[in-house]
């Protein structure tokens, strides 16, 4: 079991940028594929990026490459999405996840969820 929180989330103009972290309760962090995603009003919750145990694999959906970076840092059980050029289609609840087993992708239920943090962008 893992237990994950977010942070970094506000309201903030189109063009800005934003950076939010995931911090993660167990010592063996490690070894978890770690991953976010994303649920605007009214919409499926999607996801947006993933990044492998080690850090050396990284994965994104189509609208958000070559904005959003994603990276961990292992030795504070910690997982980062540095967001740059929001748009106001980037407004939604960013989500922490975690799972042991797989690289997240599309296709991938995480095992473990964070709370939640808010992302709202202006025009």
């Amino acid at each position: 079991q893992v237990q994950l929180v977010e942070s970094g989330g506000g309201l903030v103009q189109a063009g800005a940028s934003l950076r939010l972290s995931c911090v993660g309760s167990t010592g063996t962090f490690s070894r978890y594929f770690m991953g976010w995603f994303r649920q605007a009003p009214g919409k499926e919750r999607e996801f947006v990026a993933s990044i492998s145990y080690g850090g050396g694999t990284t994965r994104y959906v189509d609208s958000v490459k070559g904005r959003f970076t994603i990276s961990r840092d292992n030795g504070k059980n910690e997982v980062y999405l540095q967001m740059t050029s929001l748009t106001p289609e980037d407004t939604a609840v960013y989500y922490c996840a975690a799972d042991l087993w797989a690289h997240l992708g599309p296709s991938v239920n995480p095992a473990y969820w964070g709370p939640g943090t808010q992302v709202t962008v202006s025009s």
